[in-house]
């Protein structure tokens, strides 16, 4: 199966009647159990299942529509990008899934606009794709399934599939060649008193990729083959901590998921360090807390930013410590 076909799969016989112009909105999500690695990179296939929390009024808005011009126009944050650019060429490839002539000739108007850094390991690229996928839906009147649409969204960006939804998801990694068992689903728990904190130490774009470091990482690194088993039991741990409210076990779990993969990334040959020097000062600067008695915990995706999880309680602490810190309450 080959993303093509997968895609037509999804979409054969379903009605394609565009409008005039489809709209799609997603949140960015932070992974709290990691997905790192693939076991097929056309169809973004992970080897391991990984559960992430949704971050409301951080993501992507995205409005699509045709247009009569000899390519497609991608437009970000208000400016026209040329089609040479990496991320218009991304999205122009992901749009030629769903060109509706055998020629492909038919071209889009995309306008999409990030709340957040893009490129910058915060997680622009799953709420980016989602968001363009939602507008494709819209346009075409398709009329998708969330499972479907996190599926489709899976094609563009791997992290993408779980920002199809709100609040806690779960990504299954699945098992079948066709990847059609590989969707998130949202789990039906809230948590009021769950506090996320960004700290943005470098909102520049990252020199490599999250799909050329895992890539690397899996071909290179000894250490992965005991990543995936890892994954998958603090993913476990992490889904009955937030059943229970057992915020310390989430957070501890969390964390140690987070530093494992950048563990693998480091033992890369050569080696892949996101981090920078203010990432590491800021890991000490949490770690003193706790020990002082604050309970705070950090998670890091492929970048040297980090994100505190908290409780509503120590939130006057964490802004005291952390000046910059944006302090988002997801639910």
């Amino acid at each position: 199966m080959n993303a093509q076909k997968l895609v037509n799969q999804i979409i054969y016989n379903k009605n394609s009647t565009p409008i005039k112009k489809g709209y799609g909105q997603a949140s960015i999500n932070i992974a709290l159990s990691k997905y790192w690695g693939k076991r097929d990179t056309e169809l973004n296939l992970p080897t391991n299942s990984s559960l992430s929390i949704s971050l409301p009024n951080l993501g992507t808005k995205t409005s699509i529509e045709a247009i009569s011009k000899p390519s497609d126009q991608i437009y970000l944050n208000g400016k026209l990008l040329a089609n040479t650019e990496i991320f218009a060429k991304r999205l122009s490839k992901f749009l030629d899934y769903f060109r509706q002539t055998k020629n492909k000739q038919n071209y889009f108007k995309v306008d999409t606009t990030n709340t957040v850094p893009t490129a910058a390991g915060l997680a622009s690229s799953a709420s980016g794709y989602a968001a363009l996928v939602l507008a494709l839906n819209d346009y075409y009147q398709w009329q998708l399934n969330k499972k479907q649409l996190s599926i489709l969204a899976r094609l563009g960006s791997g992290s993408a599939t779980r920002s199809i939804y709100n609040g806690f998801v779960i990504w299954h990694k699945g098992v079948q060649e066709d990847g059609l068992d590989s969707y998130a689903e949202e789990l039906d728990i809230s948590w009021q008193e769950l506090r996320i904190g960004l700290i943005e130490i470098d909102v520049s774009e990252k020199k490599t990729s999250s799909s050329e470091g895992m890539k690397n990482t899996v071909a290179t690194c000894e250490l992965y083959q005991a990543w995936p088993a890892k994954a998958e039991k603090d993913l476990q741990i992490i889904k009955q901590s937030i059943i229970e409210k057992d915020f310390p076990k989430l957070g501890r779990t969390a964390e140690s998921n987070a530093l494992s993969m950048h563990a693998t990334m480091i033992a890369t040959i050569p080696p892949i360090l996101y981090w920078q020097a203010e990432s590491v000062t800021t890991m000490h600067k949490i770690w003193h807390l706790r020990e002082l008695g604050t309970e705070v915990y950090f998670t890091m995706d492929a970048g040297p930013n980090l994100k505190l999880l908290f409780l509503e309680g120590d939130t006057e602490i964490i802004k005291h410590n952390f000046k910059n810190i944006k302090v988002i309450k997801p639910f």
